[in-house]
């Protein structure tokens, strides 16, 4: 009897072994990929500020050259020439545009740097961002919502082709995005346009997202639930929503 009783008691201690074992090998897998993850976050965000600001001194040490050409256009009297050279100019200096004033340093960084990426890539962006210095959520909590959610929107955008028409015309890529107050509380709100022709359920965008998708977007609903905050997305044909509002 007291063998059958030791046998039995071995039995259960060796279940519960495996299974204290198994629940702390997943979760230092979780861990590792949650950590892999953010790194790469992290890696990308930092190439894109890097990029802008490449871009910026690049241009700065053609200013010389570019004085010289206005001025031999100018002596010349090549008014169309000038015209035209002032004008290609001009979309260099907004493909590098770091001027989004939001009252947020990091904000300000995260958006230049995902709106310049976004109109290199030919999707037409508008933006309005204005937040108050004093905000419950930390500065690297809200620039992780913004940046996956720009990133999301990109990609959206990335995958329209050429060949997809919105009656005679080509699918147009655009992201639109505000930021400011609302009944005291932060509303965040990023639409943009996609290739799906019809309503998805809401429930597809986020279990159809795997690896680092799946993590920004799990990332993002994480974060507002931590400051008492709302996720709302709304997906219409060709067009997909997010909006977050997060109490002051």
């Amino acid at each position: 009897m007291n063998n059958i009783l030791l046998i039995i008691l071995i039995s259960v201690f060796s279940l519960l072994f495996g299974s204290v074992i198994t629940i702390l090998i997943s979760k230092s897998r979780y861990q590792k990929k949650l950590e892999n993850f953010q790194d790469s976050v992290l890696k990308k965000q930092r190439d894109e500020v890097q990029n802008i600001y490449q871009t910026m001194r690049a241009w700065r040490h053609d200013y010389h050259n570019h004085m010289q050409s206005i001025k031999a256009m100018l002596s010349m009297n090549k008014k169309k020439e000038l015209s035209l050279y002032l004008d290609n100019l001009e979309k260099d200096l907004d493909s590098i545009d770091i001027a989004i004033r939001t009252g947020n340093v990091g904000l300000d960084a995260i958006l230049s740097s995902k709106v310049s990426i976004a109109r290199k890539n030919n999707i037409e962006v508008s933006c309005t961002a204005k937040v108050p210095s004093d905000l419950k959520i930390p500065d690297v909590h809200l620039c992780a919502i913004v940046g996956n959610l720009m990133d999301n929107a990109i990609e959206a955008c990335e995958k329209i082709t050429s060949s997809q028409k919105q009656g005679d015309d080509v699918l147009p890529k655009f992201i639109r995005i505000y930021i400011g107050l609302f009944k005291n509380q932060l509303y965040i709100s990023v639409s943009n346009s996609t290739k799906e022709r019809r309503r998805k359920k809401l429930s597809e965008f986020v279990t159809g997202k795997t690896g680092e998708h799946g993590f920004g977007l799990r990332r993002i609903d994480k974060i507002t639930e931590k400051y008492d905050g709302y996720v709302n997305r709304k997906n219409e044909p060709g067009v997909f929503a997010t909006e977050i509002m997060i109490p002051l």
